[in-house]
């Protein structure tokens, strides 16, 4: 467990760097850094655990050698949480430990919208994760009339966001009508005449269409 390899996983803004410990075939363990820091704050802790498991410490986005999310993009823990999706998608794990530090484990979850990222990816994906490891755990507060509308919002919101990513469709090429009637199925809303306005702006002119 002294020897690491690298790893990187694409993402629509550029990469996700991790770096990883032991048997790939061994029982996957996923490791979340803390707050400014980076998969290395895994360094002197991973050769004292347990070998014969897969260690994965994930740079979240920002940090250590992931990419950089677009200037002027915010980085919400939610965000967060969808990049450990994306890197477990990117892994196959279907099942797997997640050990936290710091800002990958503290969770207040009656302040919904600072919940930090080991318990809100367990929160969301309990069928994924079968034992959660924290370090430094701050707490972990629900509330109770949020907890079922707000699992069901974020994880349909994850879910067809990773499943847009993963189709990487080119845009089709449609005639003017064509594209006039697929908004017009989309917004039911509008009128034909409404419908045009929109197109003038809202699509650009190709060779194909």
């Amino acid at each position: 467990l002294d020897m690491f390899s690298e790893l990187k996983f694409p993402v629509p803004w550029g990469h996700v760097a991790a770096k990883a410990w032991g048997p790939s075939g061994g029982h996957p363990v996923l490791c979340l850094h803390g707050w400014l820091d980076n998969a290395n704050t895994f360094d002197k802790l991973i050769p004292l655990l347990p070998k014969g498991y897969y260690y994965v410490a994930m740079d979240f986005s920002g940090h250590g050698l992931s990419s950089h999310r677009p200037a002027g993009a915010p980085y919400h823990f939610l965000d967060y949480v969808i990049d450990v999706r994306r890197v477990a998608a990117a892994l196959q794990w279907r099942r797997f430990t997640l050990m936290g530090h710091s800002m990958g484990n503290f969770s207040v979850f009656y302040f919904f919208p600072y919940c930090f990222i080991s318990p809100q990816f367990c929160f969301l994906y309990p069928e994924m994760v079968d034992k959660l490891v924290l370090l430094e755990n701050l707490g972990f507060l629900l509330a109770p009339e949020d907890t079922e509308a707000w699992l069901e919002s974020k994880r349909v919101v994850i879910d067809r966001l990773l499943s847009l990513e993963a189709k990487q469709q080119t845009p089709k090429a449609r005639s003017p009508e064509a594209a006039l009637e697929r908004l017009l199925e989309a917004n039911r809303h509008l009128t034909a005449e409404g419908g045009a306005v929109l197109l003038q702006r809202g699509a650009t002119e190709t060779p194909a269409g």
